[in-house]
Order: structure tokens, then sequence, then C-alpha cells
């Protein structure tokens, strides 16, 4: 596939993708069974991993967004949650970490708040990035240093609706 001179090939199919989320989702449900869950979705690119993971829980939940800009080394809250956390089981949903300041940043400020629990699930760990530690509990799958695009994954804000993930193809 093409966007623009860029050119990407298939990394994860729809298949990989789906298998992901519903161990993910299983893991969840076993460690919550029973309880109510917030999951709080770091916009934009968690939202196509956030409907397919809550349609898989199969349990009680509610549903929050927020919203961060990072630049450098500062992270900036453009949407905050409008709920309040105090005494809920919450589960910050990201779609992929690297470097871990943005969601520490958005971890500190949700533990800050009461919360009765708050653990994060992202369905790419790009560990290797990491250049501050987040506690993430549920991992879908490691991922190599390479730029992604596709299920909520974007390239300027285009290809978060491919439904597999690709990645780029350098020429040999």
């Amino acid at each position: 596939m093409v966007f623009g001179a860029t050119r990407f090939s298939k990394y994860l199919s729809e298949a990989e993708i789906t298998a992901l989320v519903d161990r993910l989702a299983s893991e969840i449900r076993r460690d919550y069974n029973g309880k109510t869950i917030l999951l709080v979705c770091v916009l934009k690119g968690a939202y196509a991993f956030l409907a397919d993971l809550m349609r898989e829980l199969k349990m009680d939940v509610e549903i929050d967004f927020v919203r961060l800009s990072r630049h450098q080394d500062t992270v900036t809250l453009l949407k905050d949650i409008s709920r309040d956390v105090r005494g809920k089981h919450v589960l910050i949903v990201e779609e992929i970490i690297d470097s871990g300041r943005s969601l520490r940043f958005l971890y500190d400020r949700i533990s800050q708040s009461g919360p009765a629990s708050l653990e994060i699930v992202s369905l790419l760990d790009k560990s290797t990035k990491r250049v501050v530690e987040v506690p993430v509990k549920y991992v879908g799958r490691k991922v190599d240093d390479c730029f992604l695009i596709g299920y909520g994954l974007d390239l300027e804000d285009r290809a978060r609706n491919l439904p597999e993930i690709l990645s780029m193809t350098y020429p040999n």
C-alpha cells in the first residue's frame, strides 16, 4: 500500500488484531469479574481498539475519553475525562505506547483522583522506545521500533480507518 511516496506492508492482519483483542478482553474479564470498570480511551488513536475491546469484554463498563498533546517533554491535556473516578476501577485504553511520557502523565493525573484501582491496557507496546516507565498491566503485543499505521494509528491523521496495521517499508 502507498500513502504519498511512502510504501507500507502488512504488519498485523485483522485476524491477528482480533486474536489480541480477544485475549486481552479475557484477561480483563478474569481480573474484574463482577466489577464495573471505567474505560478511559486516549484519543485519537485508541478509539478503534476501545470499540472492539468493550464489545469483547461482555461486562458492565463505563466509557470516557481524554485527549493529550505532547511536544518534546511537555504533555498538555486537551480534553479531560468528564467522570469522577473516585472509588471506580479505571482502565486506561491506549493503542500503542512508545516513550511513555504521555501515558505516565495521564496515569499520575488519574491516580491522584482516588480510583479504587487503575491499570493500563495497550494493544501494542514499543518498549524499546521507553523513556519514562509506566505500569502497563495488559499488553497485546510488543512491537519493533518501526512506523505503524492503521487500526487507529495514523500518518498525518490519515489511515486510522484501515482494518489491519501496516508498517513502513524501507527501500533496499
